[in-house]
């Protein structure tokens, strides 16, 4: 289980992106996964919603707000174990 919760600067960018209008669909999933995480310690990013941060932060377009949710939330999420050979 995680042990992150989402910080008060990532939080108020969450609740910033959310809010937006000219926000993004995948910007607004990671968005609220990392809102939804703000006391929850035992809550992880799910695949979907880290997905979205990943595209996310990998967009030139997107503000500085929504990326410091999509960060937040794609860092509580669940660690893959390395694949065997």
């Amino acid at each position: 289980m995680g042990k992150k919760v989402t910080g008060r600067k990532a939080s108020t960018a969450a609740s910033k992106t959310l809010r937006s209008k000219s926000t993004g669909k995948a910007s607004k999933t990671a968005a609220g996964s990392a809102l939804s995480q703000r006391k929850a310690p035992k809550k992880t990013t799910s695949r979907r919603a880290a997905s979205a941060a990943s595209k996310t932060l990998r967009d030139g377009r997107t503000s500085k707000t929504s990326k410091s949710a999509a960060g937040s939330a794609l860092s509580q999420r669940e660690k893959r174990g390395k694949k065997k050979k």
